[in-house]
């Protein structure tokens, strides 16, 4: 391709607005040449940034794939039950693909994907967005240099903070599995692929434990309300998950608007949010909720060669992501900066600084793998080579596939093959 790449944003949220960010910072990559977004705000937002005619500002992402195929890629940034459809139209269109994690909410809209994207033969990435950061490659180069002998086991701490629990599963766009997805596959699709792409062998068999613990009526406090406005203060003061807590004197009172809190309404000002609070679902009682996604969850894999790994998401740690990786000659232990490497031989310990900056920005995102992902779309697209783009379509179906197993065993009780 001769030219920078064109791409069209299909859904102008946080997250198509996040990668739009990225366009914005190095026009030489890539230009924006329309969007789609019903809400004007989100749209114009984008429109303006990318200098988008107003007749390339749409409101339905089927009124693009109405039009001839007029850019390079499609950017699908819309809610998980909303991929299936624009990614099967884009590829019978012939538009290469950008495609926000998870796929879709089943196995077989996975599969419907993977086929037309096949037959297509269109460029095509989901947005496992931690194999692009600047810690996994690191850590990957580690591995392959065989630092630690061959992998035995796993052990992955997915430490979710309590705060993002109660704003994104208990409040908000992901609360419910019937209105997205179930939370394994909303939240950690993309630990279960980092998984499988760090251990490096396919995954055969999964099984899964969890459930909703503590987000549900019967463990609303005594006096609380059901919205943390009306809530007693002498009840509120006391919750770590208190709305109030969490989205104004956390935040707004300390001059931050940024994510989670811009989701809540486009007036960021104190009266702003708490009018957001008293009427929208961010201000509800986390016991009195419409939620009914798991709040921890623990998933035992099996790979090829008798290798294992364990992974745990909890809404109780706010630590992040914690990961040890045992060896046969040594071990790692990492917190997704830094990586300290245990020689079995020497008894030496190595630290090795991934040095993650986490200014906010589209650049460090997920640790740099927002941008990670950007670069590597766009340069594929540039150049055609696909082998930029790290997951391929068989691994990134396999790694949903590995999902869709865990939660069935969870359900089940059952280990489930692969």
């Amino acid at each position: 391709m001769a030219k920078v790449p064109e791409l069209i944003i299909l859904g102008c949220g946080s997250r198509g607005t996040g990668y739009a960010g990225f366009v914005k910072n190095y026009p030489e990559k890539a230009k924006i040449v329309a969007c789609a977004e019903p809400r004007d705000f989100y749209s114009n937002r984008v429109g303006d940034d990318h200098n988008i005619p107003e007749e390339l500002r749409f409101r339905d992402w089927r009124e693009v794939l109405a039009r001839p195929k007029f850019a390079d890629a499609v950017l699908i940034c819309t809610q998980d039950a909303m991929h299936e459809e624009p990614a099967i139209a884009a590829a019978k269109l012939g538009y290469n693909i950008l495609l926000e994690k998870p796929m879709a909410p089943t196995a077989d809209a996975c599969r419907r994907i993977v086929a037309a994207v096949k037959e297509a033969d269109v460029t095509f990435a989901v947005c496992h967005v931690l194999r692009y950061t600047a810690f996994t490659r690191m850590l990957k180069g580690l591995l392959d240099k065989k630092v630690i002998g061959d992998i035995v086991s796993i052990q992955h701490l997915e430490g979710l903070q309590h705060w993002h629990q109660a704003h994104s599963f208990v409040r908000g766009n992901w609360r419910n599995e019937a209105e997205s997805s179930f939370m394994l596959l909303a939240k950690c699709c993309h630990d279960l692929d980092w998984l499988r792409y760090v251990m490096g062998f396919k995954c055969l068999n999964a099984h899964s434990f969890g459930s909703l613990f503590l987000f549900k009526k019967e463990n609303q406090p005594e006096g609380a309300a059901d919205r943390c406005v009306d809530c007693p203060a002498g009840v509120e003061a006391f919750c770590p998950y208190s709305a109030l807590k969490i989205y104004l004197r956390d935040r707004i009172f300390k001059g931050n608007t940024n994510w989670p809190t811009a989701v809540l309404t486009t007036d960021l000002t104190p009266e702003g949010v708490l009018k957001a609070l008293q009427e929208g679902p961010y201000g509800r009682c986390v016991y009195a909720c419409d939620n009914d996604v798991v709040d921890h969850q623990t998933v035992n894999l099996e790979f090829e060669n008798h290798r294992t790994a364990e992974m745990t998401m909890t809404a109780f740690n706010d630590e992040g992501r914690i990961t040890r990786i045992f060896g046969t000659r040594g071990y790692i232990k990492t917190d997704s900066r830094m990586i300290q490497v245990k020689d079995f031989l020497t008894g030496e310990v190595t630290e090795y600084d991934s040095n993650i900056a986490n200014d906010g920005n589209i650049t460090s995102g997920h640790g740099g793998g927002d941008y990670g992902l950007m670069e590597a779309f766009v340069a594929a697209l540039a150049s055609g080579d696909r082998s930029k783009i790290l997951s391929g379509v068989d691994e990134t179906l396999e790694s949903h596939l590995m999902v869709f197993a865990a939660e069935e065993s969870r359900k089940s009780g059952k280990t489930v093959a692969i």
